[in-house]
Parts: C-alpha cells; sequence; structure tokens
C-alpha cells in the first residue's frame, strides 16, 4: 500500500511517525512522511515530493490527534482518493469535538482508554461510526544497548513529564466564561469532584455537577456536548493537581526524585536538596536512555480511568521498574507485585513505603521487570500498533 503519515510541531508524535514508518516499510508498504510545517516554509522543494506522491493514490493516511485528518485541504485530498484515515488520539476525546464533526468519509478513530471509545460513541456515534480502542505501545531498545543492573541504576525515581500549577491551567476557563457565572460554577463543581474522587472521568464529574447544582432539566444533549468540549481546562488542572500530589509525597519522605519536563521550578517542593532538576525539554527519545537508568520510573495516568501510557510501556521496555496509579486496563492486563508496581491516588500515604520497598528488594523489582518486559516485548510495541492499523485499513 501507498500510506502517508505526517510531521507537526508536537515532536513525541513525530518520533511515533517514524517508528510507523519504519514497521511499515519492513512490510513492504511505500511511506511518504509529509511535514506539516513546511506549510508554513518558503522551502517549496518537500511540498512538491508530496504534491507528486498524492498524484497517484493513496491508500491510508495515519496520524495522530487529527493532525493531517482536520483540515479542509486534507478532507477533500483523502476523500478524492477514498483513503482511509487512521486518527489515532493520544489525548481525551472532549478536545477533539470538531475533528468529529468533520472529518474524510473514510475515517477510522482509535481511541487509548475505553471510556474514550464510550464518550465518542455516545455523543458522536453517527459522525463517527468506526472508533475502537488502542493502548499505547513503547520502543524496543537497540539489541548491542547493554541493560543496566538495577542496583547500578544512576537516578532512584525517574518522574519525566511536564508540570503546571493546577490553578494556572484551570484558570484558563476564563478565556471561555466570566467567573460567578452559572456556568463557571459547574466547572468548579467538576474539578471539586474530581478531587474528592480519583475514580471519577471528567464526563461523570460533569454530570454530577449538573446534578449538583439542579441544572438536568435545563442542560439539553447539545448544551452538554458544548459543555464537555470547553473541559480542557479542567481536565489539565485535576492533571496536574495529582502530578504535584505524588511528586510532593515521595519529595516530603526524603527520597531522591529526579524531573525530567518543563515548569518544576514553579513546584513547591523544586528547592529541597533530594529534588533534581535534569533538564526541561528533550526530545522523546532521549528520554528512553534516562529511563533505562532509573531504578524506578514514576507514573501519573494523565486522567485514563480506564485506559493505558506510553511511559509504562517504555520503562519495561527499558528494564526499569513502572511504579504508577492504576487504570481499569492496566488492573485487567498486569499484577501488581509481578509485573508492575501500583499504588492509589486514594492512599498516597502508602505511597512512601511502597517505594521504599521497591528500592529496597532489588532481586524482587529485577523479577518484576523482567515479567512486565516480556508481557510487552510480545503484546505492545509498534509493531503490535502497525498490526491493529493494517487491521483496520483492511
Amino acid at each position: 500500500m501507498r500510506i502517508i503519515l505526517f510531521y507537526s510541531a508536537t515532536e513525541s508524535f513525530n518520533f511515533f511517525s517514524d517508528q510507523l514508518a519504519k514497521e511499515l516499510q519492513i512490510r513492504g508498504h511505500e511511506v511518504f512522511i509529509l511535514n506539516l510545517m513546511l506549510f508554513q516554509s518558503k522551502d517549496k522543494q518537500p511540498l512538491e515530493e508530496f504534491l507528486e506522491f498524492v498524484s497517484q493514490k493513496v491508500d491510508a493516511a495515519i496520524c495522530f490527534d487529527g493532525l493531517g485528518a482536520r483540515d479542509d485541504i486534507f478532507i477533500e485530498l483523502w476523500d478524492s482518493w477514498q483513503t482511509v484515515v487512521v486518527d489515532i488520539l493520544m489525548d481525551p476525546p472532549l478536545r477533539f469535538h470538531p475533528t468529529f464533526e468533520k472529518h474524510p468519509c473514510n475515517y477510522r478513530l482509535f481511541c487509548c482508554d475505553k471510556d474514550h471509545v464510550e464518550y465518542v460513541k455516545r455523543y458522536f456515534g453517527k459522525e463517527v461510526p468506526f472508533v475502537e480502542f488502542m493502548p499505547h505501545v513503547g520502543v524496543i531498545p537497540e539489541e548491542d544497548i547493554p541493560v543496566i543492573p538495577y542496583k547500578n541504576k544512576k537516578y532512584d525515581i525517574l518522574f519525566s513529564g511536564t508540570y503546571y500549577r493546577p490553578q494556572n491551567m484551570f484558570s484558563k476557563l476564563e478565556e471561555m466564561f466570566a467567573k460567578d457565572t452559572p456556568i463557571y460554577d459547574i466547572y468548579l463543581y467538576v474539578f471539586d469532584y474530581l478531587v474528592e474522587d480519583s475514580n471519577l472521568t471528567v464526563e461523570q464529574a460533569m454530570l454530577k455537577a449538573i446534578e449538583g447544582l439542579g441544572l438536568s432539566g435545563s442542560i439539553d444533549e447539545k448544551l452538554l456536548k458544548t459543555l464537555l468540549g470547553c473541559s480542557e481546562p479542567v481536565d489539565w488542572a485535576i492533571r496536574m493537581y495529582q502530578r504535584e500530589r505524588v511528586v510532593k509525597v515521595l519529595a516530603n519522605a526524603g527520597f531522591d526524585v529526579y524531573l525530567l519536563g518543563r515548569g518544576w521550578e514553579n513546584h513547591d517542593c523544586s528547592g529541597y536538596p533530594n529534588v533534581h532538576r535534569i533538564d526541561g525539554r528533550i526530545p522523546y527519545k532521549e528520554t528512553l536512555s534516562y529511563m533505562a537508568d532509573a531504578k524506578i520510573n514514576l507514573n501519573v495516568f494523565p486522567w485514563f480511568k480506564a485506559g493505558t501510557h506510553d511511559r509504562i510501556f517504555n520503562t519495561l521496555l527499558q528494564h526499569s521498574l513502572p511504579l504508577t496509579d492504576s487504570s481499569r486496563w492496566i488492573t485487567e492486563n498486569f499484577i501488581d507485585g509481578e509485573d508492575i508496581a501500583l499504588y492509589d491516588l486514594k492512599q498516597l500515604g502508602q505511597l512512601p513505603a511502597i517505594t521504599d520497598w521497591l528500592l529496597q528488594n532489588h532481586e524482587s523489582a529485577e523479577n518484576m521487570i523482567q515479567k512486565g518486559y516480556e508481557k510487552v516485548r510480545r503484546n505492545f510495541t509498534w509493531s503490535n500498533c502497525v498490526d491493529w492499523i493494517l487491521k483496520a485499513i483492511a
């Protein structure tokens, strides 16, 4: 087949496209990667190469978060060739309502959380007839890279990810709704419900807030969709709230915590002698070597309550131990203490004891890593991802 992939301003997505391209080419498919940023460039050569490629039928276009599928120019182009467009969401569907309402005809949507699949079916079932769950995947290390023994790893606890103050993310709602209005109050209730019960999805908290405020009779399906579509600031705020708490608990307990990502200078514990900033932002590929040199890679789910995260799979494939809060998918596919290490957001007081045990018991940790590695190597790599995509295209 002749297949288009995309580069964009999101560096991690570019890395993902490279992984897909490599796997597809191994299987004999012809691949072209279009850099969407070139539309802002004066260099016309790459665009001419793209136009030459699309002068013949394109069988499939594969993108992340709709980048390469949502613009009119691409919708028209893919429809002209009856191209199958595979859109892989790395973020919650509440961010992508316009894409669900306007997309190419042969549109296939994948979500990394089973709740996200149900969300799309409920609110956009007619517009998006094909939506399925697809777990994240991880990168298999090169064979010549030696495995660092657990006891010799440089970092005790590594967290790779950004941090923003939760209140700063929530305040972005003020760009859409005035404070001290009924609509703004709904989002205040949503956030409070999410803080109170970390098992709730944003959608569930929204429905609970509407009911709690006595507004069920005045908010129809259309308005509900609008409210959900504007709730991205709340989603970011609750992510950062929990990320903030988890790091603070470990920092206050005296563990050496290493942070790789932007914004951590704004965290309350940033000045602690046991909290170490490695770097602000580095290419996705380079984070893998840091993961491999950490005993524990900390994960805080980005509010995927029935989903996955590539941080977990990459951690195991880099022969490190993921310490993560759970999701319904995780509990169905992994076993705490056997091939993964779990903590509970509702019981963070137990996190220091869990962490200390993992750092002290090297043999047990290495056994968990090996079992988790074997499971991920079999089931959750970019080769598996290509299998799922090609099945959807066929």
